[in-house]
C-alpha cells in the first residue's frame, strides 16, 4: 500500500513538472526587460503588448522601459539600470548604435543575454537581431513610389538619422530608384524624433512648384506619417504621393481617405512576443560563451537574424488591417 502511495505521489510530481505554466521551469522572479525610445508611440505600445503576452504565458515578469520621446541617452540610462538589476535577459531597440553599443556590451560582459529588436547594433556583442529586413522593406516601398510616379519625379524622405533600421530602409529605396534616373531625391529630413518638424517642413516643400515640385513624401519611421499626410491634405493637392510606415490607426484611416497611398507594415507585436520567448530559452539553456560572435559559426545554436515579416498596405487591403487592429484592441 505504501508502495502504491509512493508511486502515486511520484506520478503526481511528474505531472506537475510536465504541465506548462505550473512554475517548474518559470518563476515571476525571472525578470526580462524591453528597452526602447519613443515608448509612447502606438508602435512600441504594440511591441510591449506582445512582450507581456509571452511573459504571462510563461509566468515570468516583463518590464518595458525607455523614454517617451526619441532620446538615445535616456535609453542608455534605462539600459544601465536594467543591467544593474541583473535580469534574466534584455531585448533592446537600438535608437543610436554609437550610443548604445557600449551599454549592450557591458550587459553581455555581466552575463546577461541581449537580443536587439526592431533596430540592430550589428557590431555589438548582442546574440542576434529580431525584426524587419529593412533593406527589403525599403525596396518594397520604393517599387510602389516608382510605380505611382511613373519613374519620374522629386522625392523627399523623413527619417531619424543614426538608427540602423532607418538607414537600411533609405538604402532600400535608393536601390529601387537606381534604375530610374528620372526620380530625384531632393532632401532627406532628419526629424530628430519631432513630428512637428515633419509637418512644418512638408508645408514649406508643398509651396515649391514647377521643376522643384515635390511629387512624393516618404516617411521611414512610424511617427511622422500622420502629420505629413495632414499637411498634404490641407494643401488639397491630390497629385502628391505619400508613403508612410507601420499601421498606426491614423495612417490606416489616411489610406482609406486617399491621402496616404500606402504604408510599409512591420510586426512589432511579433517582435516583442518572440523576443521574450527566445530570451527565456537562452536564460534556461545559456551558451558556453555569451559574447561569442555566432554569426561566423557554421554550427551556431542561434540564427543571425529572425525576420518577422513585412507587407504593403494600400486601399486594396486596408480594411483587413483595420479589422485586425480593432480585434487586437479588444
Amino acid at each position: 500500500m505504501k508502495l502504491m502511495k509512493g508511486m502515486a505521489l511520484s506520478m503526481a510530481t511528474l505531472a506537475v513538472v510536465l504541465i506548462p505554466g505550473c512554475g517548474a521551469r518559470h518563476s515571476p522572479k525571472e525578470v526580462f526587460y524591453l528597452v526602447a525610445a519613443n515608448m509612447s508611440t502606438n508602435y512600441w505600445t504594440t511591441a510591449v503588448a506582445g512582450f507581456k503576452k509571452a511573459a504571462a504565458e510563461y509566468g515570468v515578469t516583463a518590464r518595458a522601459v525607455g523614454p517617451d520621446n526619441y532620446d538615445p541617452q535616456a535609453a542608455l540610462a534605462e539600459l544601465q539600470k536594467a543591467v544593474a538589476a541583473k535580469p534574466a535577459g534584455i531585448l533592446i531597440s537600438v535608437s543610436d548604435a554609437a550610443v548604445l553599443t557600449p551599454g549592450i556590451n557591458a550587459a553581455v560582459d555581466a552575463g546577461i543575454p541581449v537580443i536587439t529588436v526592431d533596430s540592430d547594433a550589428a557590431d555589438s556583442h548582442r546574440l542576434y537581431f529580431i525584426g524587419t529586413n529593412n533593406l527589403d522593406a525599403g525596396r518594397l516601398g520604393g517599387r510602389r513610389v516608382v510605380e505611382k510616379l511613373g519613374g519620374k519625379g522629386n522625392v523627399v524622405f523623413f527619417t531619424i538619422t543614426g538608427q540602423p533600421n532607418t538607414e537600411e530602409r533609405l538604402k532600400g529605396f535608393k536601390d529601387a530608384f537606381a534604375t530610374r534616373p528620372g526620380i530625384n531625391i531632393v532632401e532627406v529630413v532628419d526629424i530628430k524624433g519631432d513630428t512637428a518638424l515633419a509637418f512644418d517642413r512638408t508645408q514649406q516643400l508643398l509651396a515649391q512648384a514647377g521643376a522643384k515640385k515635390i511629387d512624393a513624401f516618404v516617411c521611414l519611421e512610424s511617427a511622422s506619417g500622420e502629420l505629413v499626410a495632414e499637411a498634404v491634405k490641407r494643401s488639397h493637392d491630390t497629385s502628391r504621393v505619400v508613403v508612410a510606415w507601420d499601421v498606426n490607426p491614423d495612417t490606416l484611416n489616411g489610406i482609406k481617405d486617399g491621402v496616404i497611398e500606402a504604408t510599409v507594415v512591420q510586426k512589432p507585436f511579433t517582435m516583442g512576443y518572440v523576443g521574450l520567448k527566445v530570451l527565456d530559452e537562452i536564460f534556461h539553456s545559456p551558451p558556453a560563451q555569451l559574447s561569442k560572435d555566432y554569426s561566423s559559426d557554421a554550427f551556431s545554436p542561434y540564427p543571425a537574424f529572425i525576420d518577422t515579416g513585412t507587407s504593403l498596405v494600400d486601399k486594396s487591403n486596408v480594411d483587413f488591417y483595420l479589422s485586425a487592429a480593432t480585434a487586437h484592441a479588444k
